[in-house]
């Protein structure tokens, strides 16, 4: 067998492009609606209105010419190669050594307005709170602060509250994990569906009792399997206030290894069965276990309606820094944001954890004592010694003044005289016992505490929006809104620590065989989105609803509920149990399966040429698959494409993203004797190469090269920069700590500094040269990495692609690093990114231990300076950290013979032979624009989101299946009629289902904002921005819109309808949905 690598190019003339240009501006100005307001009451001022419109038409002429003499350039580079083929075929190689392919030169231009670079180069936000300051400002130092271990001795005056009595609300909640030390599945029949029993039984005995829940997953299982009158009862309880849905999402979603568009999927499949089954819209949202907090989280609630948000994993020493400020309940604000649009309320729980010893106050040794479930006999007991005692009359009063000493100390901590004791923990109230312990004494104490004027205090049950709005009345201010004096903060809160120098750092990297399948089935669900609304579209406006199969629709949610599951703090995490990181592995791979064969079937109907010959059969599908994994743990083999002299073979390539690219193609072929046409008849250049079977064996026996070398130094420089940059790649190994505490599923506990891995023999090296790329294969014991060049302009041909599969099954107690050191005058500052959504400025601390300085890094990480900006790209979540000045490191994989005592009870033992994939991009600022690390924030280039986008969304090639009957006509498929600004990411195109199949669409945009001061580069595509406008309707190609509505990010909120010709407006961060209907 042979690799092939074919390249697509997809491109329009020149003229069409300039004279188009200039066509759609001078159209714009006539029927823009926004600029037809800006010209002022016409009738009575008309020589303004003219000036105005003559001035919009210079300033459009003048962006045009720009653009006019961008191409210009493009072709005079086109040009002034003076290459000659000899033999008038291409590629070929030129008298200096370099292959010329038939599109270098090719020409596109890039042309981003000023004012779409202004993020970036303006201000930022004015927070009170920085998240970067406070880290420089503590010490990190850890003293015994008595009972409340690592805080301070709380105290107060008895007469505090007698003018305002103290409001407190006890908000009893049961934290179930959708997998964790059980399955999703065991966790249900276990436990899940008795608490939920007996809520709807327990609640209803009395109407002060109160309750929240927050796993959809686990409720909607549970209403599946419920008859008619529970479900009756369970949504009378909601609508009368005594259960609250928080947050809503379909799990209480990881923070740190998530990418924002599974975060958003999960919380719109969570959101959507809500509305469907109860309608129910959630407005706060409640994340007590993920392991640190990302400022991504806040936007999307904002963004989906929610009003406030409670957190609790926060490095202790920052919670103790904030209860001694009463800043533990602030307006978490984004870093970009200017005014105070993203701002949401956020309560942060001041203690160690959620449970109940450490909720009711500073004293875990008396809060545990009202922990009931915990009565003596029981199966639970309090490790302070001390147990819990009935309430009765003899001693309610001495109960009541104890556990009143407690939430007043706490409530102390706040601002306000509302305190919040959440009563809870994991998979708590499964037994109708326990329910009738907690609200039975608890309602003793209350009736008690309420009925004694002279204590000023009023306590009752709760939800937690019962909370956030007493607060709100407290202050005067409305729901959502800034109470009067409370801080504004920017920032997150990574590392996390929970106690003494135990930083859970190292489950940014655990399982990557599984972090990377995820982000594989990502691309997968957006394409497979965008696809079946585009095919279930086209066949409506063709009149054929009956012909496609919409059937393809349950494949669709399946995929988007394991891919939500997936997202839980347990599971994307690598922080579960073997066996149930099988059964997430498991329904990930069924999903694949079922998302390819979406794709499959949409691409089939959309290629047709004449649509009346299309025939969908279930068993005989019109194409193969890209690839196939053989198991959930196995890393995928591409399809071979089998060649006989019979007749041609036809290859359906889909390009997920919203932009034309040019790029690589790989696919597998049985032949050395391989041409490639276009659709047209016109050859496409390929280069063909070995498939190896082992580091020194040809699967054909063509021919075997072996090389010893030892060094890995290279040189970066841009073909269009005479400067360099030394870049020199190490492999490192960390041990793990000798004494009793050591690494594990959640803690990066090194043994000290890394050492450089070695190994006895030398490495293998390959080196295949070739005219569209060159690369270096390596094969060390434990990894093989190759480093490939791409010969083709723009995105592909700028960066380096990088590709490590690593294997340390055979190691015991130790994790694999790799570290790119250059000489790019960094200092301490680095940049990692939030969920692929914002990117971070980090720090190193000297101060803090090293695994203190490491980072999630779901996308991409970079290191700058006043000259160069390096970024290491990445197509799966993992650690990094920058140790010294110019270095940039990532931890590739784990392997740990322990648990770390967080209650999984198990090290990592179970790694996969695992591919790491990256893309190093090096970008040279222009000159005069100066670089400030003082600044809170930071953006890619269009280059680097481009780069990006491209490293996680492969092109898939789909091989047609041979027919007996011939091939019918195919065509390509362009869904767009104009291309999207290329700052605006077309997140999803996801369906509706209201009915089968529905005619409605959410389109779901994210507008990039971007880094101008790097010089741009060619992107290989016409690329275009327009300050955030765009023009839905004359977006689709042959599909007629007839409605187009603002509706909330999770579509549970709609705005008034806007006119179907009207544009719509993004300002740069901006994720904004519109609900579609197409046909």
């Amino acid at each position: 067998m042979k690799l092939r690598k074919q390249v697509t190019v997809c491109g329009g003339a020149i003229f069409c492009v300039a004279v188009f240009s200039l066509y759609l501006m001078l159209d714009r100005v006539q029927h823009d609606p926004a600029r037809r307001q800006n010209g002022g009451n016409f009738p009575r001022s008309q020589i303004s209105v003219l000036q105005n419109r003559i001035e919009q038409l210079e300033q459009l002429l003048e962006e045009n010419h720009e653009i006019i003499s961008h191409i210009k350039d493009s072709v005079m580079e086109l040009t002034d190669t003076g290459a000659v083929s000899p033999s008038g075929h291409l590629p070929f190689k030129s008298a200096n050594g370099s292959w010329v392919l038939p599109f270098d030169g090719r020409p596109t231009y890039l042309f981003i307005k000023p004012q779409d670079c202004q993020l970036a180069a303006g201000g930022h936000t004015q927070a009170d709170v920085q998240m970067l300051d406070v880290y420089s400002l503590l010490k990190f130092d850890n003293p015994d602060g008595g009972v409340w271990k690592q805080g301070f001795e709380i105290t107060y005056e008895p007469a505090e509250w007698d003018n305002e009595p103290l409001q407190v609300f006890v908000v009893p909640h049961s934290h179930n994990d959708p997998g964790w030390i059980k399955t999703f599945d065991k966790y249900f029949t276990d436990q899940t569906q008795h608490i939920l029993n007996n809520m709807v039984v327990k609640l209803a005995e009395d109407p002060r009792r109160k309750f929240i829940w927050s796993e959809i997953s686990f409720f909607s299982k549970w209403w599946e399997t419920a008859d008619v009158q529970k479900q009756e009862a369970m949504r009378k309880l909601i609508l009368g206030g005594q259960l609250e849905i928080v947050t809503g999402g379909w799990v209480m979603t990881d923070e740190a290894n998530v990418h924002y568009f599974a975060m958003i999927d999960q919380l719109i499949e969570g959101h959507q069965w809500l509305e469907g089954n109860l309608g129910v819209t959630p407005s706060s949202g409640w994340a007590v276990d993920p392991f640190g907090h990302s400022a991504t989280m806040p936007y999307l609630l904002k963004r989906a309606n929610l009003t406030s948000m409670l957190i609790q994993r926060v490095h202790y020493s920052i919670k103790k820094h904030f209860a001694s400020t009463r800043s533990l309940e602030f307006m978490w604000r984004q870093a970009w944001d200017t005014g105070s649009s993203t701002d949401i309320f956020c309560h942060m729980m001041p203690f160690y954890s959620y449970d109940v010893p450490h909720t009711c106050g500073p004293d875990p040794k008396i809060c545990c004592q009202f922990d009931f479930k915990r009565l003596p006999g029981g199966r639970v007991n309090c490790p302070w010694k001390v147990p819990p005692k009935t309430v009765v009359e003899a001693n309610v009063a001495e109960r009541a003044q104890l556990l009143l000493d407690q939430y007043r100390k706490k409530s102390k901590l706040y601002r306000s005289k509302v305190l919040l004791v959440p009563l809870g923990d994991d998979f708590r109230y499964d037994k109708a016992l326990e329910w009738d312990q907690q609200y039975i004494n608890y309602q003793k104490l209350f009736d008690y505490m309420n009925s004694h004027p002279e204590l000023h205090v009023q306590a009752q049950f709760g939800t937690l929006s019962d909370y956030f709005n007493a607060v709100y009345k407290a202050n005067g201010v409305a729901q959502g809104s800034r109470p009067p004096d409370y801080p504004v903060l920017s920032g997150d809160f990574f590392a996390y620590a929970d106690r003494e120098d135990h930083y859970w750092t190292g489950y940014f990297t655990s399982r990557p065989f599984y972090k990377s399948l995820d982000r594989v089935i990502e691309s997968h669900l957006r394409g497979a989105e965008i696809l079946y609304s585009l095919a279930v579209a086209n066949a409506r406006h063709a009149g054929m609803e009956g012909r496609y199969p919409v059937s393809d629709y349950g494949l669709l949610v399946d995929a988007r509920r394991s891919v939500a599951l997936f997202q839980h703090h347990d599971a994307i995490t690598g922080t579960a149990k073997e066996n149930v990181v099988v059964d997430y592995g498991s329904k990930l791979l069924r999903s694949l399966i079922g998302l390819k064969r979406v794709i499959i079937n949409a691409a089939h109907f959309l290629v047709m040429k004449n649509k009346e010959f299309y025939r969908f059969y279930q068993t005989e599908p019109f194409l193969e698959t890209d690839d196939r994994r053989a198991t959930q743990d196995s890393l995928p083999q591409r399809t071979l494409i089998e060649l006989d002299p019979a007749g041609p073979r036809y290859l359906v390539l889909f390009n997920p993203l919203e932009q034309e690219r040019l790029c690589a193609v790989t696919v597998l072929v049985n032949t050395v004797r391989v041409r490639v046409l276009t659709e047209d008849g016109q050859t496409v250049p390929v280069q063909l190469s070995a498939q190896w079977s082992s580091a020194t064996q040809m699967s054909a026996e063509v021919f075997e090269v072996k090389k010893k070398v030892s060094c890995r130094t290279a040189y970066i420089k841009r073909k269009d920069d005479p400067q360099e940059v030394k870049v020199h790649m190490q492999f490192m190994v960390y041990g793990t700590r000798p004494s009793k505490d050591k690494s594990g599923a959640y803690l990066f506990l090194p043994d000290g500094k890394a050492k450089l891995y070695s190994q006895k023999e030398p490495p293998v090296v390959r080196v295949v040269e070739g005219p569209l790329f060159s690369e270096v294969v390596t094969h060390y014991q434990h990894f093989q990495q190759s480093v490939r060049i791409n010969n083709v302009p723009g995105v592909d041909g700028s960066s380096i692609d990088i590709s490590t599969v690593v294997d340390i099954r055979d190691q015991t107690n130790k994790e694999l690093a790799m570290r790119l050191v250059t000489d790019i005058q960094s200092g301490e500052v680095f940049y990692t990114d939030l969920n692929g959504f914002q990117i971070q400025p980090r720090r190193r601390h000297q101060k803090l231990p090293l695994q203190a300085n490491f980072y999630p890094m779901p996308s991409q990480a970079y290191i700058q300076d006043s000259h160069h900006r390096l970024t290491l790209h990445t197509a799966q979540s993992l650690g990094v950290s920058s140790l010294e000045s110019g270095q940039l490191e990532v931890i590739m994989d784990r392997r740990l013979m322990q648990d770390d005592n967080r209650g999984l009870g198990q090290g990592l033992k179970d790694n996969k032979k695992t591919v790491n994939r990256f893309r190093l991009l090096l970008e040279s600022r222009s000159t005069g624009n100066k670089m400030t690390d003082s600044w809170t924030t930071s953006f890619p280039s269009i280059l680097s989101h481009m780069t990006n986008a491209a490293l996680n969304h492969d092109v898939l090639a789909l091989p047609v299946l041979p027919k007996r009957r011939g091939i019918p006509p195919l065509q390509t498929f362009s869904p767009l009629k104009s291309f999207l600004p290329c700052d605006v990411h077309l997140l999803n195109l996801r369906s509706i289902q209201k009915q089968t199949p529905s005619p409605y669409t959410a389109l779901i945009l994210h507008r990039l904002a971007l880094d101008c001061s790097l010089e741009a580069q060619n992107l290989g595509f016409n690329c275009t921005t327009t300050q955030g406008q765009l023009s839905v309707s004359g977006l689709f190609r042959n599909l007629e819109l007839q409605l187009l509505q603002p509706v909330s990010l999770t579509l549970m909120h709609s705005s008034a309808p806007l006119a179907n010709d009207s544009s719509i407006s993004l300002d740069p961060m901006e994720i904004s949905a519109f609900k579609l209907k197409l046909r």
